[in-house]
C-alpha cells in the first residue's frame, strides 16, 4: 500500500469516526441539546480514532500481503517444469505401479522447494508428515506448560520421545521433498530419513521402559534393555540403508527383508513393556493410558502392513499416482501412532510416578538420555559410511559412460 493511499485511508477513517460521533450526539433528545465537548475530550477521541484506523490499516496491509501469495506461486509456476512419466526417469527413482507424477531431475533447489505446492506423486507424502511435524510442535508447547522438562529429570524420557518424533517427521519431509534432485541426493536424504526412523525407535524404547514397564519386567531386563535398544536401532538403520543401497541390484524381497526384519526385531523389543501391560488389561482396569497404548500398537501394526505390502497401487496400477498410495497411508497411520504414544506416555508420566521414580533411581535417566545421543551419532556414522559406498558406485558408473 502506497504512503498516499495509507494517508487517505487514515483521513477517511477519522472522518468516519467523526460522522459516527456526530450522529450519536444528534440522536440525543432535542429538548436537551448536548453541551459542546471539552477540547481535551475531543482531542482524545481524535487520537483514539487515529490509533484504531492505524491498527486497521496494518491488518489490511497484512491481508494484502497474504493475498499476494497465490499470485507469487502462479508467477513461479510457468518456470517450473511439469511432471514426467516413469519411463522418463532413471530406474532407481521409480515406484512400483506408480506411472506418472515424477519430477524431472537436475533442477535447481528452488524448484524442488516450491514443488511443495505442486501436484506430483510425492506431494501427499510430504504434506502428511509436514502436518504431523506441526501438530507435534503444538503438542510440545502444550506439554511444556504442564511438564517441567528442565527441572524434572523424570520428564526427560518424554522430551526425548517428542524430539525424536519431530526429527523423524522432519527428515521424512526433507527426503520426499528434495530427494528427486539427483541420484546422490536421493540416497543422501533417504539415508537421513532412516537415521530419523532409527533414533525414533530409541525414543520409543526409553519411554516404554521408563514409564510403562512393570516391576517384574524391570527386574529382569533393567541392565540390558536400553543398551539393547541402542544396538537394535543402529542395526535397523544399517538394514534400511543397505536395503536402499541394493535398491535395484537385488530382488524386491531381499530389499524388504533388509529393511523390515531389523525394524521388526527392534519394535518387538521396544514395545515389550507396553505389551505386558496390554496382555494383563481387563475391563475393570482404571488405567487411563492403556487405551492409548492399544491405539499406538494398532496404528503401528496397520502402518507396518501398508509399508511392507503396497496393496493399493498393486490393485489399482496407475490410479494412485497422486493420492491413495500405500506409503501415504503408512505416513498417516505412523503419525497417529506417534500421537497416541506421546499421550499415553504423558499419562504414564503423571499416573505412575511413584513406581518409576522408585525403579529408576540415581543417574539412570541421564544415562538413558546420553544413550540417545550415542544412538543418533552412531546412526549418522552408519548413514555416512553407506553414502560413501554410494558415491563410489556413482563415480564408477560415470567413468564407465
Amino acid at each position: 500500500m502506497s504512503t498516499q493511499l495509507r494517508t487517505l485511508y487514515l483521513i477517511s477513517g477519522n472522518m468516519f469516526f467523526s460522522i459516527l460521533l456526530t450522529g450519536a450526539l444528534n440522536s440525543v433528545s432535542s429538548s436537551n441539546p448536548p453541551a459542546p465537548l471539552p477540547a481535551g475530550t475531543a482531542k482524545l477521541l481524535a487520537v483514539m480514532a487515529t490509533i484504531v484506523m492505524e491498527r486497521i490499516g496494518r491488518v489490511f496491509i497484512s491481508l494484502q500481503q497474504i493475498r499476494q501469495v497465490p499470485r507469487m506461486l502462479n508467477e513461479a509456476a510457468p518456470s517450473m517444469p511439469g511432471t514426467v512419466r516413469d519411463t522418463e526417469v532413471p530406474l532407481y527413482f521409480r515406484d512400483h505401479h506408480v506411472c506418472t507424477g515424477y519430477r524431472p531431475l537436475d533442477q535447481n533447489w528452488r524448484y524442488y522447494a516450491l514443488s511443495l505446492f505442486q501436484r506430483h506423486n510425492e506431494t501427499i507424502n510430504v504434506w502428511t508428515h509436514l502436518l504431523a511435524f506441526l501438530v507435534l510442535l503444538v503438542k510440545l508447547r502444550q506439554l511444556a506448560e504442564v511438564v517441567d522438562f528442565a527441572g524434572d529429570p523424570h520428564a526427560w524420557p518424554l522430551l526425548v520421545l517428542i524430539l525424536s518424533s519431530l526429527t523423524y517427521t522432519g527428515f521424512s519431509v526433507a527426503a520426499h521433498l528434495l530427494g528427486s534432485k539427483s541420484e546422490l541426493c536421493n540416497y543422501t536424504f533417504f539415508f537421513l530419513d532412516y537415521v530419523g526412523v532409527a533414533q525414533y525407535q530409541y525414543g520409543s524404547a526409553i519411554v516404554h521402559f521408563y514409564y510403562a514397564a512393570d516391576e517384574s519386567l524391570h527386574g529382569h531386563v533393567r541392565r540390558i534393555f536400553m543398551p539393547a535398544a541402542t544396538v537394535l536401532s543402529c542395526l535397523s538403520c544399517l538394514g534400511c540403508c543397505y536395503g536402499k543401497y541394493w535398491n535395484h541390484s537385488r530382488s524386491t524381497w531381499v530389499r524388504k527383508v533388509c529393511q523390515v526384519l531389523p525394524s521388526t526385531i527392534a519394535y518387538l523389543w521396544d514395545i515389550s513393556p507396553v505389551a505386558q501391560r496390554l496382555l494383563s488389561w481387563s475391563t475393570s482396569s482404571s488405567d487411563p493410558a492403556l487405551p492409548y497404548h492399544f491405539g499406538q500398537v494398532a496404528f503401528f501394526l496397520s502402518c507396518a502392513v501398508f509399508f511392507t505390502f503396497p496393496v493399493v497401487e498393486r490393485c489399482l496400477p496407475g490410479r494412485c499416482d497422486f493420492v491413495g498410495q500405500s506409503h501415504q497411508i503408512f505416513h498417516v497411520f505412523l503419525s497417529c501412532c506417534t500421537l497416541c504414544q506421546i499421550h499415553a506416555s504423558h499419562l504414564d508420566y503423571v499416573g505412575r510416578r511413584a513406581l518409576y521414580s522408585r525403579l529408576h533411581g540415581g543417574g539412570e535417566v541421564a544415562l538413558f538420555a546420553g544413550l540417545y545421543v550415542v544412538t543418533l551419532v552412531a546412526c549418522a556414522l552408519i548413514a555416512a559410511f553407506m553414502l560413501r559406498k554410494v558415491k563410489q558406485v556413482i563415480d564408477l558408473k560415470s567413468k564407465s559412460k
